[in-house]
């Protein structure tokens, strides 16, 4: 699956992430959002497979495209062909691609039938670390414990350590918790998702992510973190009595259950892909020219253990090749 399918999720999110970048800066998130989802849809269409979005824009009736529940592919019903199901988030940071702030990007995780799990819209409490820190953290403990033991697994100080948290009231008491240890905050608006992978990546200056954020980008992180070897924990979070009926109509009945980044990602083939929309910790955003444009994206797979990023340059039809390096 992974061999078929890479270079296809690749031209999916590059198409979604061309598409949006056009609307970058122009104050209106609804409308870079619908063309994220038109262009990842066109893309995901014409690949020869059976798929099944699993976690997408919403439900059929709130969501004309990319809903959860949704078949895509050129292959739908047809033997011989990779039966996957699907994740995506066509533009993480709707408002970030609006307002022209870094950090927008497009994404698409795939595994076989069962591989992602099918999350709720609600939220979840999350702690993300990369792979030197993996094992040693606990979604129960006090911030304290934590943080010491990130600090000493990368063998430092927590002084030394750069936790991302997303700016919301309802973090208050978290961004309190944190300061008192001497680590260092970086707040930001959006983007969750694309914080988590940087922080499994070295170099980035990302040493975790804590706080509440969504669902089902907390199983996309997952889906990354399966093959950076990263580790997310996380616990749903239910602000309305509707999520909770929601959760038992999906069979998820043990609402303080702590769900590792296998239990989020449990697939044993995994595809990851990301396009920058705007500039960001990992990823450069779509940078236009005259005859074409020019993108940065991330592919991710997990059997084959490779982790590429991909440079690409899209000329129009006829343009000459002008780009400097």
């Amino acid at each position: 699956m992974e061999d078929k399918l890479s270079r296809e999720f690749l031209r999916v999110v590059e198409s979604a992430a061309i598409a949006s970048a056009q609307t970058m800066g122009l104050g209106d998130r609804h409308y870079s959002d619908r063309l994220a989802v038109e262009a990842m849809r066109q893309a995901m269409q014409s690949i020869h497979m059976d798929g099944s979005i699993v976690i997408g824009e919403g439900e059929r009736d709130e969501a004309p495209m990319l809903y959860i529940g949704e078949e895509v592919g050129a292959g739908v019903g047809q033997a011989d062909v990779p039966v996957v199901d699907i994740a995506v988030d066509p533009l993480e940071g709707t408002n970030l691609c609006a307002t022209g702030v870094n950090n927008a990007i497009t994404v698409v995780a795939a595994s076989e039938r069962g591989g992602l799990l099918h999350a709720p819209d609600c939220y979840m409490d999350k702690i993300v670390v990369g792979p030197s820190s993996r094992g040693a953290i606990d979604l129960e403990a006090p911030v304290h414990y934590n943080l010491k033991a990130i600090a000493r697994c990368l063998d430092r100080d927590v002084t030394d350590l750069v936790v991302i948290v997303l700016d919301r009231p309802r973090h208050e008491h978290l961004i309190r918790d944190i300061r008192e240890t001497g680590a260092r905050i970086r707040l930001i608006q959006d983007g969750d998702l694309s914080a988590g992978i940087a922080a499994a990546v070295l170099g980035t200056g990302v040493h975790a992510v804590m706080g509440i954020g969504g669902a089902p980008e907390g199983v996309l992180t997952a889906a990354a973190l399966r093959c950076l070897n990263g580790e997310i924990l996380a616990r749903l979070v239910v602000a309305r009595p509707d999520q909770e009926r929601r959760l038992k109509d999906m069979g998820i009945g043990d609402l303080k259950r702590v769900y590792t980044t296998r239990d989020l990602a449990p697939g044993k083939s995994i595809i990851f892909a990301a396009s920058g929309v705007t500039d960001g910790d990992l990823l450069k955003g779509v940078r236009f020219f005259g005859g074409g444009c020019r993108t940065h994206s991330l592919i991710l797979t997990l059997e084959s253990r490779k982790v590429r990023f991909v440079d690409t340059v899209h000329l129009d039809a006829g343009a000459d090749f002008k780009v400097r390096f």
